[in-house]
């Protein structure tokens, strides 16, 4: 990986609100709102557990009850459209349509507006096998290392497009100098070294929530 990547990886893995991403992503992918209530439950966590670790991504969309309609993967309609089992959804950034299928263990199909052109851009992506689709075969996709962790939103998703092709993500390039343009391919290589730095992280900490110094293949 270049040092951008790099540095991307390990601040995304260190965010705060990964402990609770994958719950809330496999309740959200259902289609509907997600009540506090919910995301403790699948989470294993108080409700006030929970608001003090959402209270730290203020990027959280909620409806006007109260629910959860939005952490990477939303309810909201945004450039990035995101079908997965049967349901039609978006994420924040084109990153998330390539971390999501791993994360909810599901096929997912994407299609996405390029800033620049307003192409669409077609992407299939399988749980397991990767990228398996992408139209047009010459789409990239724009990375920057995230500045401001506490609005992760503001600072990397709204920089993070897929592109028609390197011609196409060119004018944009030239006003982001700091970002980098991979292949489709390449971004969801580095957004499996991220996956596996996630997966990692949150099971560390739910061990010291629960003052248990190992995993729940040793202690039982």
């Amino acid at each position: 990986m270049t040092p951008l990547t790099t540095d991307l990886t390990d601040r995304l893995a260190r965010s705060e609100e990964t402990a609770l991403l994958v719950p809330l992503l496999r309740l959200l992918v259902a289609g509907d709102p997600v009540t506090i209530e919910q995301l403790a439950t699948a989470t294993a966590l108080t409700a006030d557990e929970v608001r003090t670790r959402l209270a730290a991504s203020p990027d959280t969309e909620y409806d006007d009850q109260g629910r959860i309609i939005g952490q990477g993967l939303t309810l909201r309609p945004t450039t990035h459209r995101f079908t997965v089992a049967g349901e039609e959804l978006y994420t924040w950034c084109a990153f998330d349509t390539l971390i999501f299928p791993t994360l909810l263990d599901r096929p997912a199909r994407v299609e996405s507006i390029s800033p620049a052109s307003g192409d669409t851009i077609r992407v299939t992506v399988d749980s397991t096998a990767g990228v398996t689709s992408v139209e047009p075969a010459t789409a990239v996709v724009s990375l920057v290392s995230p500045e401001a962790m506490h609005s992760i939103r503001s600072s990397f998703c709204n920089q993070v497009h897929y592109f028609a092709s390197r011609e196409d993500a060119a004018g944009w390039l030239t006003e982001h100098p700091m970002a980098q343009i991979l292949t489709v391919a390449d971004a969801f290589e580095v957004g499996s070294t991220l996956i596996t730095e996630m997966l990692e992280r949150p099971r560390t900490g739910a061990d010291e929530l629960s003052g248990s110094c190992c995993g729940p293949e040793t202690c039982c």
